[in-house]
Formats: C-alpha cells, sequence, structure tokens
C-alpha cells in the first residue's frame, strides 16, 4: 500500500483512504488494484519475456480498460527495471532530475517498489509517494516530478500515454527542490 512522506516536515501518512485524501488534495489520482490476480510466479519476478508481459496486461486488461476509458489514455505498455538492466544507473539518472510532461505520467505497480517526488501546493512543498504492487498513480501533466526506485531497485509496472510523444520530459529547475533533497 502507498505511503507519502512529505519532505519539509518529515510527516508520513498512510492507509489507502489517507493517502487517496492526500493526493486527491494535490490533483493525483490514487487507485490499488487486487495483486492476488496476477499468476503467484510472476509477483515477484522482474525480468519478463514478451509472453510474460502480454500476461501481466491480459490479468489488469478490465482495470487498464476501465482506467484509460476515465481518462483518455489510447495505449499501454509495460517496464520492467532491476540490477538485470542494461545501464540501469545512468538510466536512473537520466529519471532523476525534476520534470513535466505534456500528458500525465501513470504507473501501476504490479510487482516491486517505485517511488514518486512530486511538488505539492505551496503549503506541502516536495512529497515522495512509496508505491508497491498494487499502487495505480497519475500525475497529472505540467505537475513538477520525477519518478525512481526505491532501495531494491526492482519494479515492473504498467504505463499508459495518451500519446507515448506526450512523455518526453520537460526539465523544471527549481531551486527550492536543490535544497529540499532528501
Amino acid at each position: 500500500m502507498a505511503e507519502i512522506r512529505i519532505r519539509n516536515t518529515e510527516q508520513r501518512i498512510s492507509g489507502e483512504e489517507n493517502v487517496r485524501a492526500f493526493l486527491e488534495q494535490q490533483e493525483v489520482l490514487y487507485e490499488h488494484w487486487n495483486t492476488s490476480k496476477l499468476a503467484p510466479e510472476l509477483q515477484e519476478k522482474f525480468i519478463l519475456s514478451d509472453e510474460e508481459k502480454q500476461q501481466v496486461l491480459a490479468t489488469y486488461a478490465e482495470e487498464i480498460k476501465d482506467l484509460a476509458e476515465r481518462r483518455g489514455y489510447k495505449t499501454w505498455d509495460i517496464i520492467t527495471l532491476s540490477e538485470a538492466t542494461p545501464n540501469l544507473d545512468e538510466l536512473l539518472k537520466k529519471f532523476e532530475n525534476v520534470h513535466t510532461h505534456t500528458e500525465d505520467e501513470v504507473r501501476a505497480i504490479t510487482a516491486g517498489k517505485g517511488i514518486f517526488i512530486i511538488k505539492g501546493t505551496d503549503d506541502v512543498g516536495y512529497f515522495d509517494v512509496e508505491l508497491e504492487a498494487g499502487d495505480v498513480i497519475s500525475v497529472p501533466e505540467y505537475k513538477p516530478h520525477f519518478f525512481t526506485l526505491m532501495d531494491n531497485r526492482q519494479i515492473v509496472a504498467v504505463r499508459l500515454f495518451i500519446e507515448t510523444e506526450g512523455w518526453i520530459a520537460h526539465p523544471f529547475a527549481d531551486p527550492v527542490f536543490e535544497t529540499d533533497k532528501a
């Protein structure tokens, strides 16, 4: 279940309803999908064949289509990251810069853990959303953020897009974030 850490106060928010309410105030969509639907052999597997990726997508087809219809997403895929990912450290360095997109950035975590660092309202500042299997998040277009892995450095996630070109990262230079990194 997702947990939030507000960086400037170290306040932690947990529990599905509390997390959902906080993120809703920050204009971030949060949902939770049933992880028990996924075949047990895929629940902790981080190197997937094309067939296994299709199996994950088929398992969550109903949830994906529902979210896509509600939010206007037209295409989706699977991303897998682990120590087996070539050039993982260089790839993560690219991710770990505050940026925006011209469309939502969506992740539905099916295995592993990841973290979104998001710029909240002025009274909140930056906050971390620690995600695990079953957590679904949609960071709105133009909202400064970045995504990275947690200590386990393993994740499988469904990504949804309106247009894949919309996920071009636009750097967001923010001196507040530079002094707020934690």
